[in-house]
C-alpha cells in the first residue's frame, strides 16, 4: 500500500511540473506580462497578495458568503430531497423547479439578482440557488436506494415515520449527501464568485479578479485564481475526511 501511494504521488508531482513547464513555454512565447506571466511573476504576485494586511479579509469574506449559501442550500436540499423521497407527488412537484434551476444559466441568474439583491447578498443568492439542487437530488437518488421491503416492514410493525426516517433512510442516504456535498461545493465556488465579479461587493475574490483583470494585472488575476483553488480544494478534503470518519464510524 505504501509503495502504491508513493507512486501516485510522483505522479501528481509530475503533473504538476508538467503544467508549470508548459505554463513557462507559454509564457516565453507570448513573452508579455499583460498576456500570461510566467510561473515565478504569479508566485511573487501571490506572496504579495498573502502579506497584504486586506488579504485575510477579503478571503473571509469570501469564505462566510460560501459558508451561508451551502449552509441554506444544505439544509433545504436535505429537508426537501428527503420529502421528495417519502411522497411521491411532491417528487413529481418540486422535480420541474429542479430541471428549471439546473438549466439557467448562473449568468443569467446573476444579472436577476443585481436587480433583486445588494451587492453582498448576491453571491450568497447565486451559491445558494446554484448548490441547492445538486444537493436535492442527490438526497432523493438516496432515498430511492432504501429497499422498499424493509419500509413496508417497519410499517407493518407500526414503526412512527420520525424513527423510519431517522433509523433506515439518514444512514442509507448519508453517502448521497456527502457526495451532493462535495458536488455542490465544487460548483457553488465558482458560481459564488462570478456573484462577486459582477456585483463588485467592497470585499471579495470576485471583487479583486475583477479589479485585476481592469488593469492588466494578469499576474494578480491568476494569483487569486490561484486562491480560489486552493479554497475549493481545503474544503474538499475537509468534507472527504469528514466522510471518511462518519464512514468508519458507520462500520463499527
Amino acid at each position: 500500500m505504501r509503495i502504491s501511494i508513493t507512486r501516485n504521488n510522483r505522479i501528481s508531482i509530475a503533473s504538476v511540473i508538467v503544467i508549470l513547464v508548459v505554463w513557462k513555454l507559454l509564457a516565453l512565447h507570448f513573452h508579455s506580462r499583460f498576456i500570461l506571466p510566467g510561473p515565478e511573476d504569479t508566485f511573487l504576485a501571490l506572496c504579495k497578495l498573502v502579506v497584504d494586511k486586506g488579504f485575510l479579509a477579503v478571503v473571509g469574506t469570501t469564505v462566510l458568503r460560501g459558508l451561508i449559501g451551502f449552509a441554506i442550500a444544505g439544509v433545504l436540499g436535505i429537508a426537501t430531497g428527503i420529502l421528495a423521497g417519502l411522497y411521491s407527488g411532491f417528487n413529481a412537484f418540486i422535480n420541474p423547479i429542479l430541471v428549471i434551476i439546473r438549466s439557467v444559466p448562473v449568468i443569467a441568474i446573476t444579472l436577476l439578482a443585481l436587480i433583486w439583491f445588494d451587492p453582498d447578498s448576491v453571491p450568497v443568492f447565486i451559491g445558494m440557488l446554484t448548490m441547492f439542487p445538486i444537493v436535492c437530488t442527490n438526497v432523493v437518488s438516496g432515498m430511492k436506494s432504501v429497499d422498499p421491503s424493509l419500509v413496508q416492514m417497519a410499517e407493518f410493525y407500526r414503526v412512527g415515520k420520525a424513527r423510519i426516517i431517522r433509523e433506515l433512510y439518514i444512514p442509507a442516504i448519508t453517502p448521497f449527501i456527502f457526495s451532493g456535498i462535495s458536488s455542490a461545493l465544487g460548483i457553488g465556488w465558482r458560481a459564488i464568485i462570478v456573484g462577486e465579479v459582477l456585483s463588485q461587493p467592497k470585499y471579495g475574490i470576485g471583487t479583486k479578479m475583477q479589479a485585476a483583470q481592469t488593469f492588466l494585472n494578469v499576474d494578480m488575476l491568476i494569483a487569486w485564481t490561484l486562491v480560489a483553488v486552493l479554497l475549493s480544494y481545503m474544503f474538499e478534503s475537509i468534507i472527504r475526511a469528514v466522510e471518511h470518519k462518519t464512514v468508519k464510524w458507520r462500520r463499527v
